[in-house]
């Protein structure tokens, strides 16, 4: 119940997805073509429509193999493109922010006692630009809200407005369960599912599984857990008005590469073939959240399993191997106007 405006330079993304939304969720969110990076169009967005006074944070370069091969992109794309979104939202009185945030932050977790699973209170420190990144990207937005809020206090006002939800997600998985929405990544996809799901279909030969022994231990949440997270937040900063606080959006299950693999050949209904291949620079090896933080404060809680996200994945890749280049299926649109009714 949002009015929802999306800002997107549709890098890796595609203008039907808007149409996705609305046959989900009838109604059409406004969508501009713009670069995060691109301050002046960030403040046209925000002229033409005083009543925004919050910002979901997702644009970011995201893969970590791709960020230690051009570490240079991804800091100019994910912190500098922040700081022109910020500063757009300063001069706008936009003070709610939620930043889409990455379990890498952490880095290597094992190195302390007790950090596995995961909480928030776990030293940042992460082993790759990617992750580095988005750490920096905490800082500067925490340095930001807190000096928002003392500079209020200097003139007499509250400056309790200003609040920021960092969201550090684990391993989202899964598409949207109607069939007709799901991820469709440009080119080489570098999670492990969307690359599950190419080998299904015949557009890969193999996985290629980065470690020597596949035990590389993530924690996949819901793609539909995940953004419900978003929202909880959100109402929670408009709410509570905590300043910056960082939540842990994940399961507090872990699952290896190989159960991941076992899981998705169980909802393709055949073994898909892999190779195992040497550890990545920079991956960790175990991201298993505790999401204790969330489920209290918040009040979320993941409610789906990986068994759900893999089915989902697979009925999306399945009925859409073209993505959002093809018309989806007559009869997942049939279902959804038939649940409308």
């Amino acid at each position: 119940d949002y009015k929802v405006v999306i800002v997107d330079n549709l890098y890796n993304s595609s203008k039907e997805c808007l149409n996705r939304i609305e046959l989900i969720s009838g109604k059409r969110p406004e969508h501009y073509t713009l670069d995060i990076t691109d301050e002046p169009a960030l403040d046209k967005v925000f002229d033409d429509h005083p009543d925004i006074d919050s910002v979901i944070h997702f644009a970011a370069l995201k893969a970590v193999g791709e960020s230690a091969e051009i570490p240079l992109e991804y800091y100019r794309v994910n912190v500098y493109g922040t700081i022109c979104l910020l500063r757009s939202m300063t001069r706008h009185n936009v003070t709610n922010i939620v930043f889409s945030s990455s379990a890498t932050v952490y880095g290597d977790a094992t190195r302390f006692e007790n950090m596995i699973p995961i909480p928030e209170h776990c030293p940042i420190g992460p082993t790759n630009p990617y992750g580095r990144t988005k750490a920096t990207n905490e800082l500067i937005i925490t340095d930001h809200v807190e000096a928002q809020r003392n500079n209020a206090k200097k003139e007499g006002k509250s400056g309790d407005q200003w609040n920021a939800a960092l969201l550090r997600y684990f391993n989202p998985a899964g598409s949207h369960p109607s069939g007709i929405m799901g991820e469709d990544p440009q080119g080489v996809p570098y999670n492990l599912l969307p690359l599950l799901a190419q080998v299904a279909v015949g557009k890969r030969e193999k996985l290629l599984v980065f470690g020597d022994d596949g035990t590389a231990i993530r924690d996949y949440i819901h793609i539909l857990d995940l953004a419900a997270g978003h929202l909880v937040a959100l109402n929670y900063l408009r709410d509570q008005h905590p300043g910056v606080r960082a939540w842990n959006l994940g399961t507090g299950k872990g699952s290896t590469v190989f159960e991941m693999i076992k899981s998705f050949s169980h909802a393709v209904g055949r073994d898909l073939p892999y190779e195992v291949v040497g550890r990545r620079a920079g991956d960790v090896l175990d991201l298993t959240a505790n999401p204790k933080r969330a489920n209290e404060e918040l009040k979320w809680k993941a409610k789906l399993t990986l068994e759900d996200a893999c089915e989902d994945l697979w009925r999306w890749t399945k009925n859409n191997p073209q993505g959002y280049r093809q018309q989806p299926p007559a009869e997942f649109l049939e279902k959804l106007k038939a649940g409308k009714k």
